[in-house]
């Protein structure tokens, strides 16, 4: 899978900014579960009061704080309170002032001047407590107000005395005495509460001078309100670019892929096609491929991002409350027993899925090409059994892969579930202690579900993972396949006053891995206006030694060359344009005949096409069609006979006009009258060219200039037809078997 990522080089400045955009939507995700938070916190425990420390403070209220504070937590706090008063502003100043506070009347006023907060939260947080319990109506403030005017002489506390009257009168060292003991348990007190009571405090202050607390609460929940939709809203366009880019960026690399897999295909000798099988080039080229860009798409879209959003939500948690992290590493640890265990299940099944999809690439595509043989040998019933194995096998496997998928997502929700009633559980306690608020559990659950689903994503991906890298090695086998066939590094030019000429010098070939040599000492010269015939038996080496002039497969020993150069030294593409290769099979494409005919000279007019059709014996069957040369070709030429076909691969190589002809067995669809006529006109026609004709029927190739008989893939004669009768026992006995005694007599 590693070696398929250079493909991604193209894409590096997209996936940078992938990134970035990947790290944006984390940072907003992230920040919607504090921002929840603060609501619940904030907004409605706290009536929308951020600051522990109150902006104004009536004077009374004030002085009173001032008898719970040592002397340095005074002073502090008269550096950072302003005192407002009637003395100290004109008229219109103290016009506005009461206008802003208009419960106040004609009382002075404290305000704060927003600096030095965590030092004022210290100084103020406990002398606000106090007061507001000793200010309170509720039991508990009853108890407190009880237990601190024990403290006094019981002629101090008859009646209703002000309590705040009577420490005021204490000297400094019986105060700092009797209220330390209280500062000190205070002092143990969880902060959350002391910042709730300070809250609270603070509410009522607010509320005595007039501001509106209500609106201040619906302001705030507001503003956060709005500040969460944006954060949605950057998170979802962000997900959207990164989505459209991730799936541009492995289209991209899908795109080169294909391309290169199709290009190192077409550069394939025999030697490498003969180790993959059609099927198998088909579903590496199309299914692989698209495994391995769907993967990049959730690599570049959840690999990157999980890590982010896990790492972050962990950040983020150990901030929010640390206590319950055992619960996020329980919910985590589940899901990874769950996911290994399935893994450890589904993992072979993975693995088998590519090659069950050749296996039914292979069978359906042997079926559909052979399906008139199928038909004509009555074995319809067996091929269905076939085919019908291999797909039951592949949807069984698929089957079993879903089962484990929808088996897998229930557990995992389930899982989740557990998790967030579990973090209820624990902190529901928490709050009860005073040590955690309800903002902060909820923000934990949101967290903690955000972190598990990093993690799920990631085992989501995991999954895909076996499937995508099996598809990843059928790929890089094609592209690592070293080419027999090595390309010249310059294309050597030919030798002067040579046009056509084909010389096999001493050449032998022997199949890779094979024991023995097909074709040994070959050697012969094939020159322009002449005809050289190549006949033998079946598997005598015919094929093989035609493979060797295009370089289809490179002799083992010895040389060919082209004109006096050695064509191993020749670009194939210089080769290759020499000859007009036509193989027994022919192979049309769709299209029309003209098309075909042109196939190899894509400039040929009009009239190059009919002369190719006329000297290929074509036009007969052309003309008789509505459209003539317009006529559609079917995929693979099955709107066409076998013998037409092989007279349009004919005039397909006529077309091209090239210097040397090679035609393989390419005149046995024919009947004698058009192969006849057919070779007279080529020998009429091509006069300059080279023609080298492999034939099965000695009544082709019995004028042909020169004869080389091929026999277990020696040369076992070599000249004329009436030479070879006389001379060669192997070209006797073929022509004993296809001519009569006359003939033979004849010849």
């Amino acid at each position: 899978m590693l070696k398929l990522l250079k493909f991604l080089k193209k894409s590096v400045f997209a996936l940078v900014f992938v990134t970035m955009l990947l790290i944006l939507q984390a940072v907003c995700d992230l920040s919607l579960p504090t921002y929840t938070s603060d609501i619940i916190n904030v907004g409605i425990t706290n009536s929308g009061i951020e600051d522990t420390v109150p902006e104004v403070l009536r004077a009374s209220q004030m002085d009173r704080l001032f008898l719970f504070m040592e002397d340095t937590d005074t002073a502090l706090v008269k550096d950072h309170y302003s005192l407002l008063s009637k003395d100290t502003l004109s008229e219109k100043e103290w016009s506005d002032y009461l206008d802003e506070y208009p419960l106040l009347s004609s009382e002075n006023l404290y305000v704060w001047d927003k600096e030095a907060e965590t030092e004022l939260t210290d100084a103020l947080s406990i002398p606000m407590m106090m007061v507001l319990s000793f200010e309170g109506d509720n039991e508990t403030s009853q108890q407190m107000k009880e237990q601190f005017l024990a403290n006094f002489p019981a002629n101090m506390t008859q009646g209703n005395p002000d309590i705040f009257l009577l420490i005021g009168k204490l000297p400094p060292e019986a105060k700092t005495s009797m209220l330390s003991g209280i500062t000190e348990k205070l002092k143990e007190m969880p902060e959350m509460l002391l910042t709730a009571s300070a809250s609270s405090f603070i509410k009522t202050e607010y509320e005595a001078v007039g501001i509106d607390v209500g609106q201040m609460q619906l302001n705030y929940i507001f503003s956060i309100g709005l500040r969460m939709i944006g954060l949605a809203l950057a998170a979802m366009l962000a997900s959207i670019f990164v989505t459209f880019l991730s799936s541009r960026i492995a289209a991209g690399m899908g795109k080169d892929l294909r391309s290169s897999v199709f290009k190192k295909v077409l550069s394939f000798s025999n030697q490498e096609m003969d180790q993959f099988s059609t099927a198998s080039l088909i579903t590496r080229s199309t299914n692989d491929i698209q495994q391995v860009q769907t993967l990049i798409v959730f690599l570049i879209r959840i690999v990157i991002y999980s890590p982010i959003l896990a790492l972050g939500g962990i950040f983020k948690v150990m901030r929010t409350n640390n206590s319950m992290t055992w619960v996020l590493v329980v919910g985590v640890g589940a899901i990874f027993i769950l996911i290994g265990t399935l893994l450890i299940v589904a993992m072979p099944k993975f693995k088998m899925m590519q090659k069950l999809v050749d296996r039914i690439n292979l069978v359906t595509r042997e079926i559909i090409t052979g399906l008139p043989v199928i038909r004509a040998f009555s074995t319809v019933a067996y091929e269905e059994k076939r085919f019908d194995k291999a797909n039951v096998d592949l949807t069984k496997n698929s089957l079993f892969v879903n089962r484990v998928m929808t088996f897998m997502m229930p557990v995992l929700m389930m899982i989740m579930n557990l998790v967030s009633i579990l973090i209820i559980w624990v902190g529901a306690d928490k709050i009860n202690a005073g040590t955690m608020q309800v903002g902060d559990m909820i923000a934990f659950i949101q967290y903690t579900m955000q972190i598990i689903m990093a993690f799920l994503m990631l085992t989501m991906v995991s999954i895909m993972l076996p499937r995508a890298t099996v598809a990843a090695k059928r790929i890089d086998e094609i592209l690592s396949t070293k080419i027999s066939i090595k390309e010249a590094d310059t294309d050597e030019p030919t030798k002067s006053g040579m046009k056509g000429v084909l010389e096999f010098r001493d050449v032998s070939f022997r199949y890779p891995n094979a024991q023995e040599d097909v074709l040994s000492g070959i050697s012969f010269t094939a020159k322009p206006g002449e005809t050289t015939a190549i006949i033998g038996s079946t598997g005598s080496g015919k094929s093989t030694l035609i493979n060797l002039i295009p370089r289809f497969y490179d002799a083992t020993e010895g040389h060919i060359l082209v004109d006096g150069t050695d064509i191993t030294k020749m670009k194939q593409h210089s080769l290759r344009d020499k000859l007009g290769f036509i193989p027994q099979k022919g192979v049309l494409f769709t299209g029309t005949i003209a098309s075909n005919i042109a196939f190899g000279a894509p400039n040929a007019d009009e009239a190059e096409i009919k002369r190719a059709a006329d000297i290929a014996q074509a036009t007969e069957f052309i003309d008789a069609k509505p459209e003539g040369y317009e006529s559609s070709i079917s995929e693979g030429g099955t709107n066409v006979s076998g013998g037409q076909k092989q007279r349009l691969s004919i005039a397909r190589a006529i077309a091209k006009r090239p210097e040397i002809y090679v035609f393989d067995d390419s005149f046995s669809a024919l009947d004698f009258k058009t192969d006849a006529t057919l070779r007279r006109t080529l020998k009429e026609q091509l006069t300059d060219s080279t023609l080298i004709i492999v034939a099965q029927r000695i009544s082709t190739i019995m004028n042909a200039e020169q004869i080389i008989v091929l026999d277990d893939g020696r040369i076992a004669g070599k000249g004329t037809h009436k030479e070879l009768l006389k001379n060669c026992e192997v070209y006797q006995q073929i022509a004993s078997s296809q001519l009569s005694e006359e003939e033979l007599s004849y010849e």
